[in-house]
Parts: structure tokens; sequence; C-alpha cells
């Protein structure tokens, strides 16, 4: 059975101050494709992420919607998110 995974994930450090959002890709349980907000673009693990980071990135659009998601996914919802 194979199986692929997207994941975005907020992490929250002193409420809103310090936001960090990671969007990570599985596939048959091996992450091969990660954003993360501190790092500013993808990265790839395997030579298929390696592939899709380096399409991903070239794309000035798309990234300025990944960068710009500390803001208006994390930091919006963080409400929804915390307890």
């Amino acid at each position: 059975v194979f199986q692929e995974m997207a994941k975005a994930e907020c992490y929250f450090i002193n409420s809103t101050e310090k936001v960090r959002y990671m969007q990570r890709y599985f596939y048959n349980r091996l992450q091969f494709l990660m954003f993360d907000s501190d790092v500013g673009h993808y990265v790839g693990f395997t030579p298929y992420g390696e592939k899709w980071a380096q399409a991903a990135n070239s794309l000035p659009q798309w990234m300025e919607q990944r960068r710009t998601a500390v803001d208006w996914y994390c930091r919006n919802n963080y409400k929804v998110f915390t307890p």
C-alpha cells in the first residue's frame, strides 16, 4: 500500500511573538520535502524531493505565499490551534 501525506504545522513560542510554519510531505512514511518558514525555502530529502524543491523554489508567487503563511495561516488561527 502506497501512501502520500502532506502536513502543515504551526509552532508558537511566547504566544504569537515568535511563530514557525512548517509544511512537510511524506510518501510511504518517508519525508521527502519540507518548507520551514525559518529557512524560507523548500528542502528535498530524497532525489524526488530535491526535484520538487527546485521546482517550487523557482516559483516566486508560490514562495511568497509560503513565506507569508506565518501571518495568514498561523497567527490568524492562533485561537483555533491553542487550547
